[in-house]
C-alpha cells in the first residue's frame, strides 16, 4: 500500500478538470451494473452501453448504478455529463490516489473512501479507492475492479428487508460506508493475527524475510492511518453539513459509524505501538542469537587452550640425549596415549564443568 501518493507525470500542467485516468488499469472493459428498489420490488442488471443507466435518473425509486474499472475516460465523461457532475468531481474520480474526501454540491454529494482488504499470504495491505455520487433517488458508486465487500447489501436489498426499501437513497450511502467500515475490522484482525505470528518468528527464527515483514506491516499501518484519518474528518462534516439530501434519520446512522471509524484509529495507533515493539524483540533475538554463537565460540577456545599447550609442550622436539632436562615421557612406551588420555579427560571434564554451570 502506497505511502505517499505520487502525481502523475503526464497530469503536470493539465487544466483543472481534465479528465486523465491515473491509476492501474485492472479491467479490460468497465462494467456497469444496477440495483433499483422500491418498496415492493427489485429489479437488478447488467447494462451494455452507459446510455442504459439514463432513465434510473428521474426514477421515483432508489437506483443504484455502479461502475467497475475507471480506465475508460469517455464513459466517466458521459455519465458525468448526462449527471451533471462538476469536471472537478469526475477528475477526482479518476484520481485513484486521492485523499478521502466529501463535497456538497446542492443537488448532489460526492463521497471518495478507501476500500481495503488484506493479502495474508504476502502480508499486505492493498486499497482501492471507491468514490460515490448521491442524488435525489440515485447513488452511482465507481470501483477500480470488481469484487467489493457490499454483497451484504445486495443480499439486504433482494430479500426486501423493510427498513432499506422504505429509504431513500441517502440510506443506502450509510449502508455502503458502514459495510467499508465494517472490513476494515476484519482487515485489522488479520493484521492483529500476523503481527502475533510475526513476534513469534521473531523469537524462535529471527531471519532477514522477517524484517522486511515487520518493515512492511509498519508502511501500511502508517498508509492505513492516512486513509482512515480522513475518513473521520469526511464523516464528520457529513454530520454536520447542512446537507439537504441526507435525512435525519439517517444522520444518526452515521453518528455510529462515526464511533466505529475512532475505535480503528484507536486499533491502529495500538499496533503501530506493537510494531515498534517487534523492531525491539528483533534486534534483541539477534542479539541474543549472536551471544549464543559468540558463547559457543568462547567454550570451543576455552577448551582447546589447555589442549594446545599441552601438544605445545610436546611438539618442541626436545631430544633427551642432548637437553639437560629429561622428558620421560618421550621415551615411555605409553607416553604417547597417556597424553592423549589426559587430554580427553582434561576434555570431558571442562565440558561437564561448563554444563553444570549452566554455559550452554
Amino acid at each position: 500500500m502506497r505511502l505517499f501518493p505520487k502525481k502523475k507525470a503526464h497530469t503536470i500542467g493539465t487544466s483543472p478538470g481534465s479528465l486523465i485516468f491515473t491509476g492501474v488499469r485492472h479491467l479490460d472493459d468497465p462494467h456497469i451494473s444496477i440495483i433499483d428498489y422500491a418498496s415492493n420490488n427489485t429489479d437488478e442488471k447488467r447494462m451494455t452501453s452507459v446510455t442504459e443507466a439514463f432513465p434510473y435518473r428521474d426514477k421515483p425509486s432508489v437506483s443504484w448504478i455502479n461502475v467497475d474499472g475507471l480506465h475508460d475516460v469517455e464513459l466517466i465523461g458521459q455519465l458525468g455529463e448526462f449527471f451533471s457532475i462538476h469536471s472537478l468531481v469526475l477528475e477526482d474520480i479518476l484520481n485513484t490516489q486521492h485523499r478521502p474526501k466529501f463535497e456538497d454540491h446542492e443537488t448532489y454529494i460526492f463521497l471518495t473512501l478507501k476500500m481495503l482488504h488484506f493479502d495474508v499470504e504476502k502480508r499486505i495491505v492493498q486499497a482501492e479507492q471507491i468514490s460515490f455520487v448521491l442524488g435525489q433517488n440515485y447513488l452511482l458508486s465507481f470501483q477500480e475492479r470488481t469484487g467489493d465487500v457490499f454483497e451484504s447489501v445486495r443480499t439486504r436489498i433482494r430479500e426486501h428487508r423493510k427498513r432499506l426499501h422504505n429509504s431513500k437513497a441517502d440510506y443506502l450511502l450509510y449502508c455502503l460506508i458502514d459495510a467499508i467500515v465494517d472490513h476494515y475490522y476484519l482487515v485489522l484482525e488479520q493484521i492483529g493475527e500476523t503481527i502475533e505470528q510475526l513476534e513469534d518468528e521473531a523469537i524462535t527464527n529471527p531471519t532477514e524475510e522477517i524484517l522486511s515483514s515487520i518493515q512492511t506491516i509498519k508502511h501500511d499501518l502508517v498508509a492505513l492511518r492516512q486513509a482512515v484519518w480522513p475518513l473521520r474528518e469526511v464523516i464528520n462534516d457529513l454530520l454536520h453539513e447542512d446537507a439537504s439530501l441526507l435525512e435525519q434519520s439517517t444522520l444518526l446512522y452515521l453518528r455510529d459509524v462515526y464511533d466505529h471509524v475512532i475505535q480503528v484509529m484507536d486499533t491502529l495507533d495500538g499496533f503501530r505501538d506493537m510494531v515498534a515493539g517487534l523492531f525491539d524483540l528483533y534486534r534483541s533475538a539477534m542479539d541474543q542469537k549472536s551471544n549464543d554463537v559468540m558463547k559457543l565460540l568462547t567454550i570451543i577456545a576455552t577448551i582447546f587452550i589447555p589442549l594446545t599447550f599441552i601438544a605445545g609442550i610436546y611438539g618442541m622436539n626436545f631430544n633427551p640425549e642432548v637437553s639437560p632436562w629429561n622428558m620421560p615421557e618421550l621415551n615411555w612406551v605409553w607416553g604417547y596415549p597417556a597424553v592423549w588420555g589426559v587430554m580427553v579427560a582434561m576434555t570431558i571434564g571442562m565440558v561437564f564443568y561448563f554444563k553444570r554451570k549452566g554455559w550452554f
